[in-house]
């Protein structure tokens, strides 16, 4: 998803240098095939049989299961993730009455600062009927690997029913740090460990969803402002990463510092914000294997997507939770070092391809690829 993490750094953004070479892109001509696209832009191509964008032409067997599934197990997995929602609404719902929110700043408001009995309840259920819905999404399975390091055991592979809570540290992290590949990523991290996220200032005032939103403690942005409000969010963002990493029952921050999805083969560069605190982080790798359709989303439509993934009766997760990572004083003095010293890691650890391409490499490949299926 596009809109879980902008570059939190309050330093404005440096200006392309025109001069400078180092970057591998320029914007497509029309005379790009499709081959040279996905040589330019391979960490948003897509390698399952739906093909680029979702639009490839099926073979007839696909066909027959993608029209037997549609009529069949859609409209039940419909029905059920409208229930959960609709039931965690009300739980929600019921756990806020007569409850004033936290109010960090202008539309930064949250319950995830009240305490006893609601927030066990909000946390608990809200974590299972996370998992309750990645089952009803076809994850009936999630692999967990904990890597410990060489002076300790040899890895250790568990999984979900066995896994709770893996971390040994005296110490808590401040923030978890993920790749990111779907909006399936949200539910799996919901299910671990019930983070606060950073989400659009107009996910607050949509139905169901906006309720949730501030039980978890999302930090609002405004996509479009890069001016005092942009850095107020930066400071909310630091300030809450410092009290989960001081204060072991506030709601741990959850950060995707790529900024994008991938296909999930490759690590895209992070952004600083999440390394602004100092306080150490916890790196997550998801990975998620396929046969026909990739839930990685990318390059697709979010309603072709979700259709495609719906029809697909088994999907599979794979999770590497690494030892929290402590910054080095050098890394807790230069955010950007400690930030690619983490991507490094994450990379070596989960196979992951390092790539130089971002965000606005993703627009103008979807561009390019909208051009080019409109002259089909």
């Amino acid at each position: 998803m596009e809109s879980e993490l902008q570059d939190l750094d309050p330093k404005p953004p440096k200006q392309p240098d025109p001069n400078n070479d180092e970057r591998p892109l320029l914007k497509p001509s029309a005379a790009d095939s499709s081959g040279e696209l996905e040589k330019k832009f391979a960490a948003f191509v897509r390698h399952d049989v739906y093909g680029s964008m979702g639009r490839g032409e099926l073979p007839t067997r696909e066909k027959v299961l993608l029209g037997v599934a549609f009529v069949t197990l859609v409209p039940v997995r419909v029905v059920a993730i409208t229930t959960i929602l609709l039931l965690y609404y009300f739980i929600c719902r019921v756990c806020t009455m007569c409850s004033v929110p936290n109010r960090v700043e202008e539309h930064q408001e949250d319950y995830a600062h009240i305490v006893g009995w609601r927030r066990i309840v909000i946390v608990q259920s809200g974590r299972a009927l996370a998992r309750v819905m990645l089952f009803v999404f076809g994850f009936y399975w999630i692999t967990h690997t904990y890597p410990i390091p060489p002076a300790s055991v040899e890895n250790s592979t568990t999984t979900d029913e066995q896994e709770d809570n893996a971390q040994s540290e005296d110490t808590r992290p401040g923030v978890i740090i993920s790749n990111h590949v779907s909006y399936l990523d949200i539910l799996y991290h919901l299910y671990a460990s019930f983070p606060s996220f950073v989400a659009k200032r107009s996910v607050a005032k949509l139905p169901l969803l906006g309720l949730m939103s501030k039980c978890l403690g999302c930090v609002l942005v405004q996509r479009e402002s890069k001016s005092s409000d942009f850095k107020g969010v930066s400071a909310v963002v630091t300030d809450r990463i410092r009290e989960a990493h001081q204060n072991p029952s506030a709601p741990i921050m959850m950060l995707f510092p790529e900024g994008t999805t991938s296909n999930g083969e490759f690590l895209l560069p992070f952004k600083s914000g999440a390394f602004l605190a100092k306080a150490p982080v916890l790196p997550v790798i998801l990975t998620y294997r396929y046969q026909r359709f990739s839930p990685a989303w990318e390059s697709i439509s979010g309603v072709r997507h979700m259709i495609f993934i719906l029809c697909q009766f088994v999907n599979y997760m794979e999770v590497i939770q690494l030892p929290t990572y402590y910054p080095s004083q050098q890394e807790q003095d230069d955010p950007k070092l400690y930030a690619n010293n983490v991507r490094k890691l994450m990379a070596s650890e989960g196979n992951l391809t390092l790539s130089d391409i971002g965000l606005a490499e993703k627009r103008i490949y979807h561009a390019a690829l909208n051009g080019l299926f409109s002259q089909c």
